[in-house]
């Protein structure tokens, strides 16, 4: 019980629900999540971590580099069901369009972004 809880916290963020929504557009540096989002970079580390904590996420390192991805193949089944209703339920707002919008023109910038 005690991961659906910390599931449902994670999930209890807006700013959290906006990362979400920009990962499954695809995998993120921590400085592309800030452009995206228009934050800074503790509040998007910390937010990613929060995920990443509840099983939403999966961490790449390359190098210096630090990957983010939704982990699509080791998240259990309720957490994909999680993911899934939070993708209907931000798929056509102005906040998660704007986002998305501004996702695709990040860039990645510095060594290891951060």
């Amino acid at each position: 019980m005690r991961d659906t809880v910390k599931a449902f916290k994670a999930l209890s963020d807006g700013t959290r629900l906006r990362i979400l929504n920009v990962l499954l557009q695809h995998e993120c540096c921590v400085c592309e999540i800030m452009q995206a989002l228009d934050i800074s970079q503790t509040r998007a580390s910390r937010n990613l971590n929060a995920l990443y904590d509840a099983g939403f996420l999966k961490l790449r390192k390359d190098g210096l580099w630090s990957f983010y991805s939704i982990d699509k193949e080791g998240m259990k089944d309720y957490l994909s069901d999680m993911v899934e209703a939070v993708t209907k339920a931000l798929q056509d707002t102005d906040a998660t369009r704007l986002d998305r919008e501004r996702l695709k023109k990040a860039k990645r910038v510095g060594p290891g972004c951060t």
